[in-house]
This record gives structure tokens, C-alpha cells and sequence, in this order.
């Protein structure tokens, strides 16, 4: 699969390009929406938690900023997955018109999805940067984690989202229940709230949630400027590459077959 995206890499990044571009194409203003928008989000969230409610953080009640970083990242992060995974799940569905005219390699489609939905994680990420910069909190050296991260969240997505996207083919309900798990899935993970509030009943249940440990780390790399816990990650790395796995067996024992369904 690897050698057929590397075939069609030309095919792979116009396709990229042409959806990124094509959101803005009829607007005054044209892709600077792509930079206004998560401009917005973080200058919402920064009034909202250091001007108007400023809650204190538990551990960094000297950062003024600190609930306002908490959530920005949090959020930043959360974008990335949801989008990405709500699209992959109805890839296939969505380019059956190209599946059925077109002869190229399937796996083609997610990893248009994967780097269409990167594009303004991208860009969402530097304006938040930039914004850590003036305010004087930039992660330093602590930044070479990131990558990583991002890396892991990537792999756990592509899995989970090529798999449900195969599956969305048979069975079309896969599509609609998603966007449901997903709005339950983000009160389920302490982005706008911490741990810390929840009974430790419920607490327990939380760590049941593979986002949990991704998310805590890259809060605790801005907030704390430290290396993330690799431990608690280690679950999610094999959980991610056991969906890669059984996503990449799933998807070519029903390649074939796809466009029939469709």
C-alpha cells in the first residue's frame, strides 16, 4: 500500500490541494478565511477563560493563561480527530462517482483525507504558537514531543477511520452513528473541564477513554513545558497499531468488492 501512495503521490497532493482551495473559492477574502477562522477560536477562548471566568488551574494557579491553554489545546487537538475520522468514515461512500470511473489505488482516498484534515491542524497549531510566543509561555525544547504525538494520534485515527470506512460501505449506519459517539466522545474527554472536578468514580471510567492519555499529554507538554508520560501512552500506541492492523486487512479482503456496493 505503501508503494501504490507512493505511485500516486502527484494524484495524492493536488487532490489535496484542489479541496483545501476549493473551500474558499467563491469568498471575497479566499483561503485568509483558513487563517481567520482558528483565529477566531482562540481569541473566543482566551477572552472567555482569561477575561471574563479566569479559572485557576490546579498546579499553574500562576499562569493566568493556563485554563485558556488547556482548552486551546485540547480543542486544537480534538479538531484534527474528529474531522478527520467523521470524513474517513464516509470516504468511500463520498467518492464513489471516482471509485467507479477511475482506475487507481484505494488507499489512495484516506490518506487525501488525512492530509486535507493536517492542512489546518497546521495552521490552527502555528497561530496558536505564535499566540504562546507573545504571551510569553512557549514550550521550548519541549516542542520536539510534538511531533510525536501528533504522529500516534494520526496512526490511531487512520486505523479507526479507514476500518469504519470499509465497514460504511455494507453497512450504512456506520456513518450516521459516528456523528452521535462523537458528540458523547467529547464530553467524554477533559478538554473544557479537568479530571480533577469528576468523582473518582467516574474518573476510572474515564481512563477507559483511548483520547484520555493523548490529550493530558499534550496539555501537560504546554502547560508543563515536560516530555509526556510514555506510559500512559504505550496502550494507545498498541491499540492504534492493532486498528492500523486489522484495518488494512479488512480494507484489501473487501477492496474488491467495494464498488459494487457503492
Amino acid at each position: 500500500m505503501l508503494s501504490a501512495l507512493w505511485r500516486y503521490r502527484g494524484f495524492v497532493t493536488s487532490s489535496v490541494w484542489r479541496e483545501f482551495s476549493g473551500r474558499y473559492r467563491e469568498s471575497v477574502l479566499g483561503v485568509l478565511w483558513s487563517i481567520a477562522q482558528p483565529l477566531a477560536l482562540i481569541v473566543i477562548f482566551v477572552a472567555l477563560f482569561h477575561g471574563l471566568m479566569r479559572p485557576a488551574l490546579e498546579g499553574h494557579e500562576d499562569n493566568a493563561f493556563a485554563f485558556s491553554i488547556h482548552v486551546c489545546i485540547g480543542v486544537i487537538a480534538w479538531t484534527l480527530f474528529a474531522d478527520m475520522l467523521a470524513r474517513m468514515s464516509t470516504v468511500f461512500i463520498d467518492r464513489a462517482n471516482l471509485i467507479k470511473k477511475s482506475t487507481f489505488p484505494r488507499i489512495c482516498l484516506p490518506a487525501i483525507v488525512a492530509l486535507s484534515a493536517l492542512l489546518p491542524f497546521t495552521i490552527m497549531l502555528g497561530l496558536f504558537l505564535l499566540f504562546l510566543v507573545i504571551i510569553g509561555q512557549f514550550p521550548g525544547i519541549a516542542l520536539l514531543w510534538l511531533p510525536p504525538l501528533v504522529l500516534l494520534q494520526l496512526v490511531f485515527t487512520l486505523g479507526l477511520g479507514v476500518l469504519l470506512g470499509t465497514m460504511n460501505v455494507f453497512l450504512r449506519d456506520i456513518g450516521q452513528l459516528l456523528a452521535v459517539v462523537l458528540q458523547f466522545w467529547f464530553w467524554l474527554t477533559p478538554i473544557v473541564y479537568t479530571p480533577s472536578i469528576l468523582p473518582e468514580g467516574f474518573r476510572t471510567w474515564l481512563r477507559l477513554n483511548p483520547l484520555q492519555p493523548l490529550i493530558a499529554a499534550y496539555q501537560q507538554l504546554f502547560l508543563a513545558h515536560t516530555a509526556p508520560n510514555l506510559l500512559s501512552l504505550l496502550p494507545l500506541a498498541v491499540l492504534s497499531l492493532l486498528l492500523l492492523w486489522l484495518a488494512a486487512r479488512f480494507f484489501l479482503a473487501n477492496a474488491p468488492t467495494m464498488a459494487d456496493e457503492l
